[in-house]
């Protein structure tokens, strides 16, 4: 019997091709052309934006529309560049946008570390309050918060679109939750070796929430760079708009120069996309073991 297994076994045909590996399911092969697919799709806008910004002012009015621009000179780029003070937008964004992540970092790190590692009565409490905050648009608040912000004098200044906003209860509960996976005894074995409190945070918390740190700081990146709402309430002299709010203001001009606004929005999506790229691993990683779906 054993032998007319084995005869059976050798006798039925396989194929491992040239290499010597199995040919891919057609299941799988379905799902690789569902997947670049839907890349293909979600990418559609993002490359009609980069080929539009190299088209003219009349084949943007086009007619049907053309996918192609008819050359791929630079001419709208440097016309932006020249026509409106791009840099001090550029500038004020990144500044708004990198003072404001640091100081997101911080405070929701520290928040998340006496949410998850410290017993207090009403911890609990303090957490579904802060959580909660999520659901409350910022619609509902701007004006109050205008108004406080202008009672402290950071209206008009960058001040004001850098320290109101920086607190997010989505990094605090994104930290938190991470956190409440890092041993405490791991904490304990360095207050009993003489650690402070503050040497534990920056020397054992820290550098064990990489993952979850990547990715408070991309979704603040891309808040910051790409708030609009807040600056334009803030902001009340041309020479401190951010990039969203320049490139709002030029929409209301009488002749709308969409071939520069297009150009200059391609240039604004350059430093979100190389961060993602840069930090794509952490981000990944990072919100598979915080949870969040």
């Amino acid at each position: 019997m054993i032998g007319l297994r084995n005869k059976k076994a050798v006798g039925r045909p396989t194929w491992t091709g040239s290499s010597g590996a199995r040919p891919p399911s057609v299941g799988r092969v379905l799902v690789y052309v569902a997947l670049i697919a839907l890349t293909l799709l979600f990418l559609a806008p993002v490359i009609w934006a980069v080929l539009s910004s190299f088209k003219s002012r009349n084949e943007l009015a086009e007619r049907p529309p053309s996918l192609l621009p008819d050359s791929l000179g630079l001419d709208n780029y440097t016309e932006a560049l020249s026509r409106f003070d791009f840099t001090t937008y550029v500038s004020n964004s990144a500044i708004v946008t990198v003072s404001a992540t640091v100081l997101t970092l911080a405070i929701n790190a520290m928040a998340a570390y006496a949410l998850a590692k410290y017993n207090f009565r009403g911890r609990n409490l303090l957490f579904l309050i802060t959580l909660g905050t999520i659901m409350i648009p910022l619609q509902i608040i701007l004006i109050p918060l205008q108004q406080v912000a202008s009672d402290l004098g950071m209206t008009n200044s960058l001040l004001g679109m850098i320290i109101p906003p920086a607190a997010t209860p989505t990094g605090v509960f994104l930290l938190r939750q991470y956190m409440l996976t890092i041993p405490d005894e791991l904490i304990e074995s360095a207050r009993i070796d003489g650690a402070g409190e503050f040497r534990i945070f920056l020397r054992i918390i820290l550098p064990l929430c990489k993952a979850p740190l990547a990715v408070v700081t991309i979704f603040s990146v891309i808040w910051r760079w790409n708030d609009f709402l807040w600056p334009l309430v803030i902001a009340q002299s041309q020479d401190l708009y951010t990039l969203p709010v320049a490139l709002a203001q030029f929409n209301s001009e009488e002749v709308v120069p969409f071939n520069y606004i297009l150009a200059m929005s391609v240039v604004s999506m350059v430093p979100v996309i190389l961060i993602f790229l840069v930090m794509q691993r952490h981000i990944v990683r990072g919100i598979a073991q915080t949870g969040l779906k």
